[in-house]
């Protein structure tokens, strides 16, 4: 089979693999179909790690997929060859105490695809997972639509810790796809005010489009003024989505006294610093956001209700043999990218 896997800071290569064996009873072959290049793929092609995550070459990333069952182990019960598939890249022990608690997502023996030091990813056209990691879809969701479950699942999980967010006035900092991915979540869950930033001009114009209510950009104008002329009691939740020293300064003016800032984007750098007195005498709440738990289904049932429409996020779609020139597209931001998607065969 072909495997992408990244050789040294921004290079990568198609390679030759075995096809993976299935080795325990509840696992599953599945032959991926699409995959949406991440932006902690870009982290890890760009700069070899996230925090203490270091890749040792040569690795393959990947996370946001979707397939068919090939073939399945004795123990599999609910899927069988020929079924289409979501694939959630979290696979938890479900035995210690994280995951007792069902903190599946800091569980203590995690395996995450795409994860140094845990599971290569899945930019492979075939890729072994527990029956557990695998959501059946129904016949009219697109792959496409099941490997973006996996980001908006992230948006799901971090509305799910803000509390309900129906009629709370919220704000969006980032608005590439984890951003999008909030404000569509938000929606589906009875959000009607939502402000978001952005320093691409594209990227807010498809935001309103999707459903923000206003948009800015810090490089051009003053967002706070901006949004404070709109809200002069300021905003219940803001949601961190780029990873952004200043968009986290501009979180904490923009927050009402009792408001909340859940941190989703990842940043390069190792330390936050807040200003401790708007901090302190707001009583700001920090809630740190990691990735999603347990709310692929959901987001997989709300896509298939329409609830949730994720189409306009997948920009490009980019052939597995020119995967290369996706990364080179998502690195750079070039061409209006948002999500681009890489397709596996016909």
């Amino acid at each position: 089979m072909k495997a992408m896997v990244l050789t040294g800071l921004r290079q990568l290569e198609i390679v030759e693999k075995p096809v993976p064996e299935l080795t325990k009873p509840d696992e599953v072959l599945v032959r991926m179909k699409s995959v949406g290049v991440c932006g902690s793929d870009i982290h890890y092609y760009r700069d070899g790690r996230i925090g203490s995550q270091i890749v040792k070459y040569p690795f393959t990333v990947g996370h946001e997929g979707a397939g068919i069952i090939e073939k399945k182990g004795p123990g599999v019960k609910h899927l069988k060859p020929g079924d289409r598939v979501a694939v959630d890249p979290a696979m938890p022990c479900f035995e210690c105490d994280q995951c007792k608690q069902k903190r599946f997502h800091t569980c203590r023996k995690l395996k995450f695809l795409g994860c140094p030091g845990q599971a290569e990813g899945c930019f492979s056209e075939f890729i072994v997972m527990p029956e557990t990691s695998c959501i059946k879809i129904s016949d009219h969701m697109t792959l496409d639509q099941a490997a973006l479950s996996e980001p908006l699942a992230i948006g799901m999980y971090a509305v799910h810790l803000a509390g309900s967010v129906k009629g709370t006035k919220i704000g969006i900092l980032g608005s590439g796809p984890i951003g999008i991915s909030v404000m569509l979540c938000a929606r589906a869950l009875g959000c009607e005010t939502i402000y978001m930033t952005d320093k691409i001009d594209q990227r807010l114009e498809l935001a309103s489009q999707m459903g923000a209510t206003w948009t800015g950009n810090p490089d051009t104008s003053d967002i706070i003024s901006g949004i404070w002329k709109n809200e002069p009691l300021s905003l219940d939740l803001v949601f961190e989505c780029c990873g952004k020293q200043e968009a986290a300064d501009q979180a904490v003016k923009l927050l009402k006294p009792g408001g909340a800032l859940l941190i989703v984007g990842i940043p390069e750098f190792h330390r936050w610093s807040f200003d401790t007195d708007d901090l302190r005498r707001k009583e700001i709440l920090i809630k740190n956001v990691r990735r999603q738990n347990e709310m692929t289904e959901k987001t997989i049932k709300m896509i298939e209700e329409g609830k949730i429409v994720p189409d306009k996020m997948q920009s490009h779609t980019i052939s597995f043999d020119r995967i290369g020139e996706a990364f080179d597209l998502v690195d750079n931001y070039r061409d209006g990218v948002m999500k681009a998607m890489i397709r596996f065969g016909q």
